[in-house]
């Protein structure tokens, strides 16, 4: 036998006494993608199924189809070798994916059915030895859950919006990123070609880290995020300055999710209903009217949307989600259940599960990165 494959003989009976699986026997381990989709998540579940195959001599891939319904209702594909090759590149998910929000999860479904029995049903049926779960934020509330319910669970840190509490990044924010500073790029020659100032409403609702970095990135002069309320008069001020400058032209930045001062005081309830009560289609628009109806210029809005989650992963995610993969094959290895797969200082380690769930991470406007931006000459429309 050669020393290569002694080696790896080695590193097999090391992986499977880790879990639990002897020699000779079948890891089982489910695959599900949750929530919104982005460009590497194929990417990710390439990097976990390529190194469970070279862990164990036996291994099973479920994959679960359309996410937690998938898990409910027992929809899933008995994955083969092939099905992960030539994926690295593709964007969205094989899988296919869903929005199950968490608030659901403790309401019965249109039978009557238990949601959190039925995943539960599904997982010892099928004699999973781990589920692995690629979702955001909601998503990784339920496998919380699932865990708290004494499921094995390894959670993958998957979002365009950078959000998830105790991680560094999440696979598909630089992709995202890139795609929206391409948006912000392509509008600078015809902004400057008319002279108008034009608006790019970049996607995050309630966190900031994806028009922060692409308006940096794309050269904006205005950035507008949910962590810094805006002032309609700071935000006009600062277009006048640019003018008064020489510059015939301004971009802004602005986050889905981006509120004036004036709505932030507002409690959860009132602001959900004058958010209801919008003439514009969103927070784009408004700015775009109330700025014309102020200064007479003419504004024109921009919508990458669902752009930014589309597309090939970059290489920078394409290493990050192989590199996370890789981390959760070796916790199932381990049998370190429980834990998300994180990125701190550009090492892959990871957290207790319960750490992140539910939690969100915000930009600090008080960060590094925002003064820096404003040393640049960007305003955040606060003053």
């Amino acid at each position: 036998m050669s020393e290569r494959k002694k080696a790896k003989k080695t590193v097999r009976k090391v992986a499977e006494s880790g879990c639990g699986i002897g020699p000779g026997e079948t890891i089982r381990v489910g695959l599900l993608t949750s929530g919104g989709d982005c460009q590497a998540l194929n990417a990710t579940l390439r990097g976990i199924a390529k190194t469970l195959y070279n862990l164990y001599e036996k291994a099973e891939i479920i994959g679960f189809l359309d996410g937690y319904r998938g898990l409910m209702y027992g929809n899933f594909r008995r994955m083969e070798k092939s099905d992960f090759s030539g994926i690295l590149t593709r964007g969205g998910t094989m899988l296919g994916t869903s929005r199950q929000p968490f608030k659901q999860m403790s309401v019965p479904d249109e039978d009557g059915n238990n949601r959190v029995e039925l995943m539960k049903a599904t997982y010892r049926r099928l004699k999973l030895n781990c589920l692995c779960v690629l979702g955001g934020n909601g998503s990784q509330k339920t496998a919380n859950l699932l865990r708290e319910e004494g499921l094995n669970i390894i959670a993958l840190p998957k979002t365009i919006d950078n959000d998830l509490y105790g991680t560094d990044e999440t696979f598909g924010f630089q992709s995202a990123a890139e795609v929206a500073a391409d948006a912000i790029d392509c509008i600078h020659t015809t902004a400057a070609s008319h002279g108008r100032v034009f608006i790019v409403e970049v996607m995050g609702h309630k966190v900031g880290w994806l028009t922060l970095y692409a308006g940096i990135a794309g050269g904006a002069d205005i950035i507008l995020i949910p962590e810094i309320p805006y002032d309609i008069n700071a935000v006009v001020s600062a277009l006048k300055r640019r003018e008064q400058t020489g510059s015939k032209f301004s971009i802004i930045a602005v986050a889905e999710g981006a509120i004036s001062k004036e709505l932030a005081g507002l409690s959860k309830k009132e602001l959900k209903s004058r958010i209801a009560e919008r003439k514009h289609p969103s927070v784009a628009y408004e700015l775009a009217a109330r700025i014309s109806e102020i200064t007479g210029q003419e504004v024109r809005v921009t919508v990458p949307g669902h752009m930014q989650r589309g597309g090939t992963p970059n290489p920078y995610d394409r290493v990050l989600s192989s590199r996370l993969g890789v981390r959760a094959a070796k916790l199932i290895r381990e049998g370190g259940f429980g834990r998300m797969v994180v990125v701190k200082n550009n090492e892959v380690t990871s957290i207790p599960l319960e750490e992140s769930a539910g939690k969100l991470k915000m930009v600090d406007p008080h960060s590094s990165l925002v003064e820096e931006a404003r040393l640049l000459g960007l305003s955040f429309g606060d003053r």
